[in-house]
């Protein structure tokens, strides 16, 4: 999976539009079309910025593996699935943590 595949399915995850991802890092709706269509090759630093707001290694956002948290496996077997698969699950998981996180605001602000 490329950057632009990972980007796109970790955006989806967190239910986020284009234009939303774009202001969380001060780029143009646009931009973050062309990162995910493989058009346009990001920063090392916008990478860390990605990677530490989505909560993934560097090396999962650039697609050199299948883990999404440093030292943790997220799939068993992940070796054979597809990935469609891994992106269905990419976003799942996203889902999930979203939600988590946006209850827990919910909590705190009660």
């Amino acid at each position: 999976m490329t950057f632009g595949q990972r980007l796109r399915s970790l955006r989806l995850g967190r239910g986020l539009t284009q234009k939303e991802c774009g202001k969380l890092f001060q780029l143009s709706e646009s931009a973050i079309g062309m990162y995910e269509r493989d058009q346009r090759e990001p920063s090392l630093e916008l990478v860390r910025r990605i990677a530490d707001y989505f909560e993934v290694t560097i090396d999962y956002i650039l697609g050199r593996d299948h883990y999404i948290s440093e030292g943790k496996a997220r799939y068993t077997a992940a070796d054979h699935w597809t990935d469609e698969e891994r992106e269905l699950a990419d976003a799942f998981i996203q889902t999930i943590r979203h939600r988590k996180k946006t209850s827990m605001t919910k909590n705190e602000s009660q």
